[in-house]
């Protein structure tokens, strides 16, 4: 078991570790040839700034400003991914579009950059899905990430302009929509042992009343016809399903980057 831990702890990394590595590479090739990628960020409502609804996440102003990204994306991605195994990659496409189309389409028409606002999302994210859920596991996880991250509560604020606070509050739309939107996907809620003990009587009533005494043990009709239509009640697709469920364009020294 705990080779196998390991194991998804590794597989959880690894994503993210060749993210943060591409992020880095840019920016140190950007450094050394003195090439300004700006430009690849989001510049709200022009034609040029499209691209950089993919590609600013990768781009950003300084080392300060990748180094404040770095080990926060690390945590929240892998945390993703270990949770929330093939669903997580849909979860972060969803808001890393999300995030980048509406700052394009609502945020200041200044370059914005960075990958804050991925991180953003992805707090969200993890922090409400674990509530819709209602999965004490998933809850716990979010009640660690308001441990570590509450504080980013402030940075959704337009209390900084240097800062692209925009990006902040869309990622953090694009995670509690992402949240409620894959609420029935994904890792299942365990079922408490009196829910399992319950359709197991439903299935086979015939054991709690041997359990009881009220049953002959030499005259037991097979369940499947004492009780078909318990029997197909519960297997009915929808009925079954629900049983696990409820559980003016800017200069080119304006730039706006994360935190």
């Amino acid at each position: 078991m705990a080779t196998t831990g390991k194991k998804e702890i590794i597989r959880a990394t690894a994503f993210p570790a060749l993210f943060i590595i591409l992020i880095w590479l840019i920016e140190l090739g950007a450094n050394i040839s003195k090439v300004r990628i700006v430009t690849l960020g989001i510049l709200p409502r022009s034609s040029e700034g499209l691209l950089g609804i993919l590609t600013s996440p990768f781009i950003h102003g300084d080392l300060d400003h990748i180094l404040s990204n770095t080990a926060p994306l690390l945590i929240v991605t892998t945390g993703m991914i270990f949770f929330y195994k093939e669903l997580a990659y849909r979860v972060m496409a969803t808001i890393w579009l999300m995030t980048g189309a509406w700052v394009w389409m609502f945020a200041r028409s200044e370059w914005h950059i960075g990958a804050s606002g991925l991180i953003y999302g992805f707090v969200c994210f993890l922090f409400f899905s674990g509530i819709f859920r209602r999965d004490t596991r998933l809850t716990a996880i979010s009640l660690l990430v308001t441990f570590l991250y509450g504080s980013l509560v402030w940075g959704i604020l337009p209390v900084n302009q240097i800062v692209s606070w925009e990006s902040h509050l869309f990622g953090s739309i694009a995670g509690l929509f992402s949240a409620y939107y894959y609420r029935l996907e994904g890792p299942k809620r365990p079922k408490p042992q009196w829910e399992i003990d319950e359709e197991y009587e439903l299935l086979h009533p015939q054991v709690q009343e041997i359990e009881e005494g009220e049953h002959d043990l030499e005259n037991l009709t097979p369940p499947e016809e004492k009780n078909s239509e318990i029997v197909n009640k519960i297997s009915t697709p929808t009925e079954w399903k629900i049983s696990y469920t409820i559980t003016s364009k800017p200069s080119e020294s304006s730039e706006n980057k994360g935190d």
